[in-house]
């Protein structure tokens, strides 16, 4: 994984914990976090994949956490007590929302996992089979309803590219 996806990965997840909180404990939050950090760096990966794709992202810029926050009641303001709020323009709107997409449907995280180089994505069981104390720790961000509104905004993006690179590869 190239380090340039580095703060797109951290404030993805973190975006993603915020936004869809986990349960009550630090195993809970520490659950939830290795989910969504999976999710969020295998989306990653497939929306930037060569280090060319990477390089150009840190030159260009994310675009940030507007749309999301928006879209999930969440807007940021200045008055809020977030004053640490320069991770937001790290999100990247495309990736958070492939790893809602990969967070409610294991088996889709599972098909997009195989596309992708190993060393590049590394192992992701607790994404793409997750159990009962995945399930526990993070209600919210499993929970294929809730997460409905991020996943649809580029939804047919990831199925797009998850169907081509499957025809080319048979």
């Amino acid at each position: 994984m190239s380090a340039e996806l580095t703060p797109v990965i951290a404030a993805g997840t973190r975006w993603l914990l915020t936004a869809f909180p986990p349960a009550p404990g630090a195993f809970s939050r520490a659950l939830a976090e290795a989910q969504a950090r999976q999710a969020v760096t295998l989306a990653a990966a497939l929306r930037y994949p060569t280090p060319l794709d990477a390089q150009l992202l840190h030159l260009l810029g994310p675009g940030g956490s507007a749309r999301l926050d928006w879209l999930t009641g969440a807007e940021h303001s200045p008055d809020s007590p977030d004053t640490d709020a320069g991770w937001r323009t790290w999100v990247d709107e495309t990736v958070v929302s492939w790893a809602a997409c990969l967070l409610a449907t294991p088996a889709l995280a599972t098909d997009a996992h195989q596309l992708v180089d190993r060393g590049q994505a590394g192992e992701l069981t607790r994404l793409t089979h997750p159990g009962d104390h995945e399930h526990d720790a993070a209600p919210l961000l499993r929970h294929p309803d809730l997460l409905e509104p991020v996943a649809a905004l580029h939804r047919a993006l990831l199925l797009d590219l998850l169907d081509n690179e499957n025809a080319a590869v048979k």
